[in-house]
């Protein structure tokens, strides 16, 4: 998935954040009048507002430093004490395993570029069932005090809290693990963010079963036990590859909701933004719901003292930029 609506909030109220992606200018959609259909809320487009600025470059691993890492997939907060934090994936490094672990900068102010590197974040634990070198996607939402970061471990969506949101410990369930949920072994259970609507929990994420790409949810009143998964994007212009349906990321805005979900990543990045009523429903082989298509990948997007931002992977997935976002009626 994303983020003082403590930037966390990214997901508490109308907002959330939840992947990466890389920058650009927005498609087409601007109009000065309303699209409002007999359904209620009018059509927003969400469009790049101005040039991105870097706030993560390629960090310093040590020993686990590779020339082809990438940054990719990541979240974006803000901790207790004001700062602003980035953990992200990075991946191809000389991590055992699938080469995955969490790397983390901070700034000071979300408008500033080049973060400060803070050192690697976290590995996974195989002793807690996580895959090795698995670790994909940290998205953090805050519930009071209390700071929550899910995130991939290759094949399923794990959770850790933190008080202070910057050391988080994971929360293990019942059988002794920190995993919560998964479409399967081999399916590359990933992605995850989390919307809460009402007093119901929507975690988003994607996995691809059989080679083919698809966004999920489940729902849960108390973050523990979790429904069965429920499809609500797969196909239509976007395709059914393994990677057609990556960083799902769900705005609530307006009375509508947002889908942002990614087909490529680097130079000729793209993502598809598909609006809906219903939160569980953005298409499956339907494009009705399309409304957009930005030139990002896995894009965080999250509203700040009144300006909303989207937060993305560089073109050369070498780092990581903000820009702002301004949502213009469709017309």
């Amino acid at each position: 998935m994303k983020p003082s609506l403590i930037l966390l909030l990214l997901v508490t109220s109308t907002t959330t954040l939840a992947c990466s992606g890389s920058g650009g200018t927005a498609g087409t959609g601007a109009s000065t009048s309303t699209t409002t259909t007999a359904s209620g809320p009018p059509t927003l487009v969400p469009t790049i507002d101005g040039a991105f600025w870097t706030i993560a470059g390629e960090p310093d691993l040590g020993a686990l430093t590779t020339p082809g890492q990438q940054p990719v997939d990541f979240g974006i907060w803000q901790a207790t004490d004001g700062t602003w934090q980035l953990w992200s994936c990075i991946r191809g490094t000389a991590e055992p395993g699938n080469t995955r672990l969490f790397y983390r900068w901070e700034g000071q102010h979300v408008t500033d570029p080049s973060w400060a590197p803070m050192g690697i974040a976290m590995h996974a634990d195989t002793t807690l069932g996580e895959t090795a070198g698995g670790l994909q996607a940290p998205y953090v939402f805050q519930i009071g005090s209390t700071y929550h970061m899910v995130y991939g471990d290759w094949d399923h969506i794990d959770h850790q809290t933190s008080t202070d949101g910057k050391a988080f410990t994971r929360l293990l369930m019942a059988d002794g693990t920190a995993q919560m949920f998964s479409e399967g072994p081999n399916t590359n259970t990933r992605d995850p963010m989390v919307l809460p609507i009402g007093d119901t929990y929507h975690a988003y994420y994607t996995a691809n079963p059989g080679g083919m790409g698809a966004d999920y949810v489940r729902t849960s009143k108390d973050l523990t036990t979790w429904s069965a998964s429920t499809q609500v994007a797969f196909g239509g212009q976007a395709g059914t590859g393994g990677s057609s349906a990556e960083c799902p990321f769900v705005v609530s805005l307006q009375g509508a909701y947002y889908l942002f979900r990614t087909q490529r990543y680097g130079m000729g990045a793209e993502t598809r933004v598909y609006r809906s009523l219903d939160p569980s429903d953005f298409g499956v082989n339907d494009d009705s719901h399309l409304v957009e298509v930005l030139p990002v990948a896995a894009p965080e997007i999250f509203e700040y003292q009144g300006q909303w931002y989207l937060a993305a992977l560089l073109d050369s997935l070498m780092g990581i930029q903000v820009a702002k976002l301004s949502w213009v009626p469709k017309g």
